[in-house]
């Protein structure tokens, strides 16, 4: 285990067995790239071989940080040395940079294949540090890479490789969802959308109640989307984007959440500006729940379903039959909005602008349906969302605002 520093070198060896052994030392100047030159050598007499496990392959030769890590935009590490111990299969390396950085991560163990490493690793990019939540599913050794570069930068280049020692590894079921970015959390991708004053600085959301609601401040011209995903749906009757509601206030976007069974999900944000055709990736949060939460899903969400747009309530989209139930919704710019049931009800726009009436939901099986006129002279109603009315136990309708 070679680490290297400005001004030294320290090289720990494990021979593999008894005996007598030749250790070669060879070196170059820092900026050459002409072969190393071989500058001594030491002879080693082992006298009782190590009994551990071998060292994950290393094709990049030392440990720790890169000699010359200032000059790649790194300052400071949260580990020092190239040993880190996860004694529960967990761990958080944070970077200290002295200039906006992407990193990417390798994490490599003997039974760790590609596609499970990469659910073992959560980054997060921010103006002045980065930081890799590691996940450990296996007991031994690992190799942690990690590779950067400028925002403007082609190539991500080796910066540092530390090797992880782990003492009891995480069950593989609790391993990060699949498909992660390089922009967990908020951060550089985030801001530079136009995004500020997150309500969840750290990707890793964990819930008790199965719900959250991640929230950012967004300039006028921004307009938000997300997704929610999971790698194993086993008990969700709706799609799981019925389970993810934004709203869209006047300078600030909610992503509201709810879950319907336990388990790891992935929330993706995405976002436009008035004169982007399509949505661009921002950034992901996990969320993690391991109660059992049931929760309704929301209405089905329309293309008119925009910015300013409030559903106040009823805040869930399964109704319960032959009851009455309140309606407030906020609909910018409309003339007229009305709920299209078993009967149709015209909404009524308070001083502050909240459409609300009481409307009956009729038998199983009815959509119920918010629609809107845009305009005085428009014959045509178009629908914003759809509710579904289901027997059995009344579900909390919940309310906002």
């Amino acid at each position: 285990i070679m680490t290297t520093s400005e001004n030294n070198m320290t090289i720990k060896v494990t021979p593999p067995t008894k005996g007598l052994f030749d250790l070669m030392i060879f070196a170059r100047h820092a900026d050459s790239q002409n072969p190393y030159n071989w500058v001594c050598s030491y002879q080693i007499q082992c006298l009782e071989p190590y009994s551990g496990e071998k060292l994950p392959e290393n094709p990049f030769h030392f440990w720790g940080l890169h000699q010359k890590v200032r000059d790649f935009g790194i300052k400071e590490s949260s580990h020092k040395g190239g040993l880190l111990v996860a004694p529960q299969g967990t761990l958080l390396l944070t970077l200290q940079t002295s200039r906006p950085l992407l990193a990417i991560y390798e994490l490599v163990h003997k039974d760790l294949d590609a596609a499970l490493s990469k659910k073992c690793l959560a980054a997060q990019a921010e103006e002045e540090k980065l930081s890799c939540h590691v996940l450990c599913p296996f007991q031994g050794s690992y190799r942690l890479s990690v590779f950067v570069k400028d925002l403007g930068g082609i190539t991500f280049r080796n910066t540092a490789n530390f090797l992880i020692r782990c003492l009891r590894p995480v069950n593989q079921n609790e391993l990060f969802p699949s498909g992660l970015s390089m922009h967990c959390g908020s951060g550089i991708s985030s801001s530079s959308h136009g995004l500020s004053n997150p309500s969840h600085s750290t990707p890793i959301i964990t819930t008790k109640l199965g719900k959250c609601n991640i929230t950012f401040h967004t300039p006028t011209n921004i307009e938000v989307t997300a997704s929610l995903s999971k790698d194993k749906v086993v008990i969700a009757k709706y799609p799981l984007e019925r389970y993810i509601l934004v709203t869209h206030l006047r300078t600030k976007v909610s992503v509201c959440v709810v879950l319907p069974e336990s388990g790891i999900y992935k929330v993706g944000l995405f976002g436009r500006s008035k004169d982007q055709e399509d949505f661009v990736h921002i950034c992901d949060y996990i969320i993690r729940c391991f109660s059992d939460p049931c929760w309704p899903p929301f209405p089905r969400v329309y293309s008119l379903w925009r910015k300013g747009c409030v559903l106040l309530e009823p805040r869930t989209g399964m109704l319960q039959e032959q009851i009455w139930v309140r309606f407030r919704v906020k609909v910018p710019k409309a003339y007229q909005a009305v709920i299209l049931g078993q009967e149709k009800t015209v909404l009524q726009q308070t001083p502050n602008a909240i459409w609300e009436g009481d409307v009956f939901t009729g038998a199983v099986g009815t959509q119920v349906k918010l629609a809107a006129k845009f305009s005085q002279h428009c014959s045509s109603l178009e629908v914003i969302l759809v509710f579904e009315v289901e027997g059995g136990s009344p579900a909390s309708l919940g309310c906002s605002g």
